[in-house]
């Protein structure tokens, strides 16, 4: 069984393809324009052990936001689409990860209903080229595009650049443990027999 998918979007403020392979090895193919995105979603795929290629278009000119809000949604739609009918997932992931002084909570359900949760307040308002009020925004769109209720909080700040970068490993850790496979179940994770 192959768990990948590739979507494409276009709209006047960008264009972007995602490649994503949940069962792959970590490697990644990352232009976004923002360097600090890119360096995250790299994080992103080599912690979680997936594969990923992503080509983004964005208004640079004007700002990040639609650029990071639609890379979120774009990923968000790859990663329900590489899911598919959800038979035999744990569901269910979470992982508490420790960057220096920064420690990062990040708890996933792929129940369908989409949610999140966020509880982070940066103290800069920039890492590199990508404001820090985009973080917010690229989950919010994710988890809204994948149908996935997903928690991050910072139980520990520090700099930003750590509490960044323990979410999105966090995040990739929580997904990868979500959509891996239990052999012991051989239908969906859920009494109405449906995700």
């Amino acid at each position: 069984m192959v768990r990948s998918s590739t979507v494409n979007r276009k709209t006047k403020e960008t264009e972007i393809s995602v490649t994503l392979n949940l069962d792959g090895s970590g490697r990644a193919e990352v232009d976004t324009g923002i360097g600090f995105l890119d360096h995250m979603l790299e994080g992103f795929a080599r912690h979680g052990f997936f594969d990923l290629k992503c080509k983004v278009k964005g208004d640079l000119r004007v700002d990040g936001h639609h650029t990071a809000e639609d890379t979120g949604i774009v990923l968000g739609q790859a990663i329900r689409e590489a899911v598919g009918d959800k038979k035999g997932i744990r569901r269910y992931g979470f992982f508490l990860l420790p960057m220096d002084e920064s420690l990062a909570l990040c708890a996933v359900d792929l129940s369908g209903r989409p949610y999140l949760q966020f509880d982070c307040a940066f103290t800069a308002e920039k890492v590199g080229e990508l404001d820090t009020e985009l973080v917010k925004e690229f989950f919010y769109a994710l988890s809204y595009s994948s149908g996935m209720n997903l928690h991050l909080r910072m139980l520990q700040t520090g700099n930003n650049h750590h509490m960044i970068e323990a979410m999105f490993k966090a995040f990739a850790k929580a997904l990868d443990e979500a959509t891996g496979l239990d052999p012991r179940s051989t239908d969906v994770l859920s009494t109405k027999g449906t995700l």
